[in-house]
């Protein structure tokens, strides 16, 4: 288990070009919502992902309704975990549902350029690209439990007023898998 940190409040969301399981290469620009962008760092083995993903697609959703846009970013090495492939990142995201692009960082590149630590790891920007949310989804761990939205009412925050919540708690899961 990792946790995020939760601190560098403000600074500007790194560009990228990553190749989406559609086929497309996205950019910050073209995921970019008019009131702010989520970047989230996930993968397909990862128990946090699983036992959260659907709460992140559901949420993802909810942003998308407000102006708030998402990308999915999968920067783990494929070759030591394989079900973290390409190809499995297509069945994940269909069998989830995702409404939102699911790219891989292959280089790894953009994992550094953020200082992704774990998956689930969640980035939040406002209009102008200032990160004002690395925090938790909710208070769940492996077990949903009946909690306060912490992500969504972050994001819906720096939707309304460009600045995110002064405390935030970081998320936990698995640490990202590097390339050695």
């Amino acid at each position: 288990m990792v946790l995020s940190t939760t601190n560098a409040i403000g600074w500007k969301a790194r560009g990228f070009a990553l190749k989406g399981i559609d086929g497309k290469t996205y950019s910050l620009s073209d995921v970019r919502g008019p009131k702010g962008t989520l970047v989230v760092f996930i993968c397909n083995h990862c128990p946090y992902v699983k036992a959260s993903i659907d709460r992140i697609v559901a949420e993802a959703k909810a942003l998308g309704e407000i102006g708030v846009g998402t990308i999915a970013i999968m920067p783990n090495d494929t070759e030591s975990y394989p079900e973290d492939s390409f190809d499995n990142m297509k069945a994940f995201a269909a069998k989830h549902g995702f409404t939102f692009p699911y790219v891989i960082d292959t280089s790894q590149e953009v994992a550094h350029a953020y200082d992704a630590q774990c998956t689930p790891d969640f980035f939040g920007f406002n209009a102008q690209d200032e990160l004002q949310y690395r925090g938790r989804l909710d208070a769940s761990r492996m077990t949903p439990v009946a909690a306060r939205r912490d992500l969504f009412e972050a994001m819906k925050m720096i939707a309304e007023t460009g600045h995110g919540p002064k405390e935030q708690l970081p998320s936990m899961g698995c640490s990202i898998k590097w390339r050695r």
